[in-house]
């Protein structure tokens, strides 16, 4: 190709300065992806994303957790709500003390309603019979508990008026789960294969056994069993599900396991071995959801598919990230799969250690997921529509939208969307400024950042919040304190530097009682010669 004529004259050719682009990505909607390559990854996902809940228009900060009742020594291990006739209650079971605590108020517990319990990690259902509503609860080395809204009892095989009779050899107390299924009592033998059920609509009586010891053909134990519908809802056509310590999944149907004529097996499958060792199975619409080492899988899809298609699993946008901690902390206590309904949230519990645990949150409508970190949860549970969490011998109320706070700190966020070249692959680039545009009803810290070519810096020193003494119903001062305001638009320019190829948008936030909903961001930056 000849050059140009200033070439032959010996004269340079004219200086091309740089242009100035203008880019706006839309908040990372996609949320947290942990399987594809960085450098494919849809603009809208996130590489970390940790405290802010991916919604469809927004990434909204999480609510915050604050203290319900207090009082208790040790690890709250074990929460159960009863399902009365006329209101619900809440009762707490903690480590230090081995007892059960009403925690259906706020505030200190007062004396324990149960005491000199072996362990507290329980297994509860509710139960309806023309007699009343009772909470069943179970943790294999104690007599099981029975309470019918006023009173708790003991059952065991001479108890009175209500007994078990029959069963494992070694007594009621080799009973580790509890269930309702068809309008009867189901319950697991430690350290077996074999299940027992009650009479119809009875809470005592003689137990009767199945054995799966012939059906199981790989072995272990049960370690759980949920009631799977294939109607959308409790109908004719549901299944009771047995899960074994190996992975397999047994499924029958019927109405009396003693009669060949209303019950059968349906089949035996084979899934990942279980996850921790309670709350693997729980049901989830219309299907039912199982917690193990192939992640978290739907019962419908898990059943239809191969093993190695992990492509079924809900979870499969996290797959690197459920895995690794799978393999890290698979053997701690305090697995959880728990289902927020108000926020349409799915929440997978993490025991990293004894009152250190994360989540991984879905968005059971987009499909989207993001990271919680700041709630110390040994268990979840739903008492009158709301979430709580017990702690270290407190219950939290969680995902508290009226604080934006846990338990009087601050709530910090940091994402890091992902990379993106800006439909400028190949061609080195100048960043200068970036603004978030978010909806807020106060001035949380925000700090916008990049991450240059697939490298994600760590500040040194975290970003600082210093809340504003906001008031509070029934606490804050008229012409004191400082009132919620509407939610507004704030969008301040912040500097940034960087020079490389590809970029992706770090967003860090501090606040306390402040919401904040991100839509969406603007980049400034200069296009530099391609391959220089």
């Amino acid at each position: 190709m000849a050059r140009p004529s200033s070439f032959l004259r010996g004269t340079p050719p004219p200086i091309q300065r740089a242009q100035a682009h203008v880019a706006s990505l839309p908040a990372p909607v996609g949320g947290w992806n942990a399987r594809d390559a960085w450098a494919n990854m849809a603009p809208t996902d996130a590489v970390r994303m940790v405290n802010m809940f991916p919604g469809g228009a927004s990434c909204d900060l999480r609510g915050g957790s604050t203290r319900w009742a207090t009082g208790m020594s040790g690890q709250i291990e074990s929460l159960m709500v009863y399902a009365g006739a006329a209101a619900n209650k809440m009762f707490a079971i903690d480590a230090g003390s081995r007892s059960i605590f009403d925690v259906s108020n706020s505030g200190p517990v007062g004396a324990a309603v149960v005491s000199g319990l072996t362990n507290a990690r329980f297994e509860y259902t509710n139960v309806s019979t023309p007699g009343g509503n009772y909470l069943y609860a179970v943790n294999g080395f104690d007599n099981p508990l029975l309470y019918d809204g006023i009173n708790w009892s003991h059952i065991s095989a001479t108890s009175t008026p209500i007994a078990i009779t029959g069963g494992p050899a070694a007594g009621p107390t080799a009973l580790t789960h509890v269930y309702l299924f068809k309008n009867r009592v189901w319950f697991i033998e430690a350290n077996s294969l074999r299940a027992w059920y009650l009479p119809t609509q009875s809470i005592g009586g003689q137990l009767q056994m199945l054995d799966l010891s012939s059906v199981a053909m790989l072995g272990g134990t049960l370690v759980d069993m949920l009631a799977w519908t294939v109607d959308a809802g409790y109908g004719m056509n549901d299944n009771l599900v047995f899960y074994t310590s190996k992975g397999e999944i047994v499924v029958y149907q019927g109405t009396d396991p003693a009669s060949l004529a209303t019950w059968a097996e349906i089949g035996v499958w084979q899934i990942g071995a279980p996850v921790g060792n309670r709350n693997l199975l729980i049901k989830f619409g219309g299907d039912g959801l199982i917690l193990s080492l192939d992640g978290i899988i739907p019962l419908a899809q898990g059943l239809q598919s191969s093993r190695i298609d992990t492509r079924v699993a809900i979870s499969f946008k996290i797959q690197a990230a459920i895995n690794t901690v799978i393999r890290q902390y698979r053997q701690n206590f305090g697995w959880q799969i728990f289902y927020y309904p108000k926020q349409a949230a799915l929440i997978v519990n993490i025991p990293m250690g004894v009152g250190v645990q994360q989540q991984f949150v879905m968005n059971t409508i987009t499909g989207s997921w993001c990271n919680f970190q700041g709630w110390p949860a040994n268990v979840f549970a739903l008492f009158n529509d709301e979430p709580y969490f017990g702690g270290n011998g407190i219950i939290y109320h969680a995902w508290d939208i009226g604080s934006y706070a846990d338990d009087g700190a601050n709530i910090d966020t940091d994402v890091v969307q992902a990379f993106n070249y800006f439909e400028m692959r190949g061609v080195e680039k100048y960043f200068t400024r970036a603004r978030p545009n978010i909806l807020t009803n106060g001035n949380p810290s925000i700090r916008i950042g990049l991450a240059i070519d697939f490298s994600i810096n760590e500040y040194d020193q975290p970003i600082s919040f210093s809340p504003t003494g906001f008031g509070y119903w029934d606490s804050g001062l008229w012409d004191a304190a400082l009132w919620g305001q509407n939610m507004n638009l704030s969008n301040d320019w912040q500097g940034v530097a960087g020079v490389g190829y590809c970029a992706g948008i770090d967003f860090e936030s501090a606040s306390q009682g402040i919401q904040i909903s991100w839509a969406s961001t603007d980049i400034v930056f200069q296009a530099g010669w391609a391959g220089i």
